[in-house]
């Protein structure tokens, strides 16, 4: 019986492409169970190698473990939605983009493009490593700043929870259908060679 889970049991891709990257996907349930100092660390390590403009490295990550003194602050920044599962993460993440060059002081215009690249990154590391690494927008970015004391010369750019995997039967009902790697429309959808056509309907 396939797993209804199972990236590999519901995703097939077009092209060939690294097995990591359909296997990669986004999970509520967790279990509960602590990440190591060496686990967690190893995915920021892995997001320490993302491509940077002129390496500027963009991104920083604030984060809290679920035993730590700190976590109510970041359980209580997200949505109530977000906080029904999440409660069960070992570490909540809030990712920061650095607006401004380091060298000049002049506007990066890609600090979010970079920031996303280190995301991926972790994410993928947590994919090959059989653990949880699911993002979110569903937080108040505003009260993020203020809680966390982010200075004005950095963006709030999201929020992530990482995990061991859990049972799906421990999510609410509503959430455990929606439990499953979800599908993505072809590659030639998403893409145009030369300038944009608005017959592509985007």
């Amino acid at each position: 019986m396939k797993n209804p889970s199972d990236p590999k049991a519901l995703r097939k891709t077009d092209h060939e492409v690294e097995p990591l990257f359909p296997r990669r996907w986004s999970p509520r349930a967790m279990s509960g169970e602590p990440l190591s100092e060496e686990e967690l660390l190893t995915l920021f390590e892995a997001a320490r190698w993302a491509p940077s403009t002129y390496n500027e490295q963009e991104w920083r990550f604030l984060y809290a473990r679920r035993d730590a003194p700190q976590w109510p602050q970041f359980l209580d920044l997200l949505m109530e939605v977000n906080q029904v599962w999440c409660k069960r993460a070992a570490v909540l993440v809030v990712v920061l983009a650095r607006k401004v060059f380091t060298h000049n002081g002049k506007p990066n215009p890609v600090h979010l493009f970079d920031a996303g690249s280190a995301w991926e990154n972790l994410a993928l590391q947590a994919a090959g490593m059989g653990l949880v690494a699911h993002g979110m927008a569903g937080f108040d970015f505003e009260k993020a700043r203020t809680t966390l004391r982010v200075p004005d010369h950095f963006s709030v750019t999201a929020m992530f929870a990482l995990g061991h995997p859990g049972d799906p039967a421990d999510l609410p009902p509503e959430l455990r259908e929606r439990e499953a790697p979800s599908s993505r429309r072809p590659a030639r959808e998403s893409i145009h060679e030369g300038p944009y056509d608005p017959r592509n309907n985007w």
